[in-house]
């Protein structure tokens, strides 16, 4: 049983919740903690407030638990209370203040368990009205006084501010409702004294409203400052000043008073009881001299201001002529403009140059002569009369350089028919200069270059090349005779005209295997970038710059997918571009290929031939074996032997007919098939019918075993058919047919004998 029950504690034990804690006695949680202000968030000056911490803890078991409770402003602890009582905490704020605005939160801590409430705002508003006291109403020079301001029932963190005649003299910041300043006062009469204080309430502050015044009276004391200065009027430059500085009083001895003598911003002198100067009077110095003591906070003087006749005027140094160049002749005058002729002589007052190793000389007092330096200098002129001296400002005499012959040339460069500019500019001489372009002799325009870094330029077009070389210009900066530039020479580019693409070698005479040259050319100022384009191809075949007018471009070895349509574009310095016209090429086959297919026709045309031979010879040896060669008896006209009558449509009889190649026939009437079958109808016509057929004997193909015969040969076979069966003699009709073989044609060879011999043929 006990091995259960501290199993039992073990596992409660380590089991834990917000708020929530478990163990063999009791087990508690901590629900929800609220804060609360009474009677309200916003309250006014001397409110009761409370505070109420609300916590709500369910626990189980009769025991108490222990409870922990912080009050918390702006993040700070200020009240922390331990109880065993499930009672509100009550933080009480008896007549609240504004030092008690702010925000609040409230802190429950049980057994290592905590929880915090939100935060609350309380604001106070109102503050008590402040007091000031002074220590004394009526005082001495430089008596101090002690103002005290006090904030009746407030607290917090205070800054204080004491005011006279509502001007702020003092502040203090202290962390009590009180605060004292010493006062002290530098002008005799009433001053008026008030005091106000400021809360601070990070991040905010509280401003309170003004005390009542107090009026404080300050008697002067009875010693004076005295300055004395000798002479005290018509007091001129160079007179002698004695200036005597003193302090008096009725009452004491001044031996230890400690005085201060001044001009300005200068101290002259210093000591007990009296001091004293002495000076030369100057115009230049009007300031006021001023005699001066301090003893304790008690500050007397005495000030005069001393007006001095000028003896002379500061000198002023001119230069005639206002402008002069190197080495010519210059003046300088030194002159006073005014003067005191009453107390200065005409002699009297002197003018010199400086440096004294000025190259100019004095003609008269004053004026000084002689040529100007080929460099700047620096001249001053000092007057002197009695001991006064005065410099004038600073001559600086800068002699000008007289301007070069100016050179002219393009800018850029210069194109016919577009604008350019023409710069004229000298190596030397002082600005101003007046630059002129001229035409041969006529001014165009005028333009003044006054800076260092600025150029003369003009804007002109010209029409021709030689137009350019007529451009002068002119440089002035004085009065004398202005120097003239030579005349321009540049180069002008003329824009590129007519160009053309030529081909080589000729369009008809290109074939494949060729080195083909298109030529480009243009007229104008080269340099001239070419360019070759075939249509069909963005990017150029070949890119091209050359000094001369008109370049080539080869293609190698041309074939077939070299042919189509290119052109040529041209460029120069004028920036216009040119194209010529489209040229066709068209890349033909090459010779060897068209032998070669010249003899491939040839060899197929042979080979044709042979075959054509080969294949009569063979038909014609088989129509002469299957010929039926039939003879009947006729009646000759004469002696003349008697001949072989074919029948129509044998292979004997058609072999008859066919022409040999090579031979010439002569064939007086050809007869048609049709007119094979009208014969064998003549042969039951009653007419009778003579027929004449000629069988042609072709010659062997070799001339040497069948000797040539000239000569015509002839065969005839005669045909009589009577509708009757018997033959006539006489009276018949028939047709006759016969080639002849000329002996100047190849010989035909005969037949052979068996075919050639007569024989007669039956009759039906």
């Amino acid at each position: 049983m006990g091995l259960l029950l501290l199993l039992t504690s073990m596992l409660l034990s380590s089991y834990f919740h917000s708020g929530r804690v478990v163990t063999a006695q009791r087990s508690f949680t901590i629900r929800n903690i609220t804060l609360s202000i009474e009677p309200a968030p916003d309250v006014t000056r001397d409110t009761n407030v409370t505070l109420r911490c609300q916590a709500f803890v369910s626990s189980s078991g009769q025991e108490a638990l222990s409870r922990e409770y912080r009050i918390y402003k702006d993040g700070n602890t200020i009240y922390s209370k331990n109880t065993s009582t499930s009672e509100d905490l009550l933080y009480p704020l008896s007549e609240a203040r504004v030092s008690n605005s702010g925000k609040y939160k409230c802190k429950i801590s049980i057994e290592r368990r905590n929880m915090t409430s939100g935060a609350e705002k309380l604001t106070v508003a109102g503050l008590s009205k402040p007091v000031l006291h002074i220590n004394k109403g009526v005082v001495s020079e430089g008596e101090e006084v002690t103002a005290t301001c006090t904030a009746p029932g407030e607290t917090g963190s205070f800054f204080f501010y004491f005011y006279e005649d509502s001007k702020e003299i003092q502040e203090k910041q202290v962390n009590t409702n009180q605060a004292e300043a010493r006062l002290h006062f530098s002008s005799t009469g009433h001053h008026k004294i008030h005091c106000g204080y400021t809360v601070l309430v990070t991040p905010e502050s509280f401003k309170s409203e003004e005390s009542l015044s107090v009026t404080v009276s300050v008697k002067a004391l009875p010693i004076v400052a005295v300055l004395e200065i000798f002479p005290e009027s018509k007091i001129y430059e160079g007179d002698k000043l004695n200036i005597f500085c003193s302090a008096k009083s009725k009452l004491r001895s001044s031996e230890s008073i400690y005085l201060y003598l001044s001009h300005g911003n200068q101290l002259l002198s210093s000591g007990y009881s009296t001091v004293n100067h002495s000076m030369v009077a100057l115009a230049k110095d009007p300031g006021e001299f001023e005699c001066r003591f301090e003893m304790g906070n008690v500050v007397k003087f005495d000030t005069k201001a001393v007006s001095v006749t000028e003896l002379f005027s500061v000198p002023t140094l001119t230069m005639y002529p206002a402008e002069v160049f190197q080495r010519e002749f210059v003046t300088l005058t030194c002159r006073s403009e005014s003067s005191a002729s009453e107390r200065l002589g005409r002699d009297e007052l002197t003018y010199t140059l400086d440096p004294t190793e000025s190259p100019l000389i004095s003609k008269v007092n004053g004026v000084f002569y002689g040529r100007a330096l080929l460099y700047d200098f620096n001249y001053t002129c000092v007057a002197k009369a009695k001991e006064i001296v005065k410099r004038s400002e600073i001559l600086t005499v800068r002699p000008k350089v007289s301007v070069s012959t100016p050179k002219i040339s393009v800018v850029g460069r210069a194109v016919i028919g577009q604008s350019f500019k023409i710069l004229c500019q000298s190596d030397i001489g002082s600005l101003p200069i007046n630059y002129t372009l001229l035409l041969g002799y006529d001014q165009l325009n005028t333009t003044t270059v006054k800076e260092p870094f600025q150029q003369a330029l003009f804007t002109v077009t010209v029409r021709t090349s030689d137009e350019i070389s007529k451009y002068m210009c002119e440089a002035r900066n004085s009065q004398k005779e202005a120097p003239l530039s030579k005349r321009l020479n540049a180069t002008v580019i003329v824009p590129l005209t007519n160009p053309t693409l030529t081909v080589l070698p000729h369009l008809p005479e290109i074939s494949e295997g060729d080195n083909l040259y298109l030529i480009c050319g243009v007229n104008g100022t080269p340099p001239v970038t070419f360019k070759w384009y075939r249509v069909g191809n963005e990017h150029p075949l070949h890119t091209n710059t050359t000094h001369r007018n008109h370049t080539h471009y080869q293609v190698s070895a041309l074939s077939k997918e070299h042919s189509g349509m290119y052109y040529c574009e041209a460029i120069n310095h004028a920036n216009i571009l040119v194209r010529s016209d489209l040229v066709t090429i068209e890349v033909r086959l090459a010779l060897w290929k068209k032998v070669l297919i010249g003899g491939f026709c040839l060899l197929a045309l042979s080979v044709l031939v042979v075959v054509v031979v080969l294949c009569f010879k063979s038909k014609r040896g088989k129509r002469e074996a299957a010929a039926e060669l039939s003879v009947k008896p006729s009646r000759p006209k004469s002696d003349d032997s008697l001949t072989v009558n074919l029948t129509h449509n044998t292979e004997v009889y058609n072999a008859a007919t066919v022409r040999v190649e090579g031979a010439a026939v002569s064939v007086w009437s050809e007869r048609r098939p049709e007119e094979a079958n009208d014969e064998e109808s003549s042969m039951v016509s009653n007419e009778p019918d003579v027929e004449y057929t000629e069988v042609v004997h072709p010659r062997p193909l070799d001339p040497a075993r069948v000797p040539p015969k000239k000569g015509t040969d002839t065969v005839y076979s005669e045909l009589q058919n009577s509708p009757h069966g018997a033959t006539d003699h006489h009276d018949y009709q028939g047709s006759v047919e016969y080639a002849e073989l000329n002996s100047e044609q190849p010989g035909i060879n005969h037949f052979p004998p068996e075919i050639n011999h007569h024989q007669e043929l039956p009759v039906e």
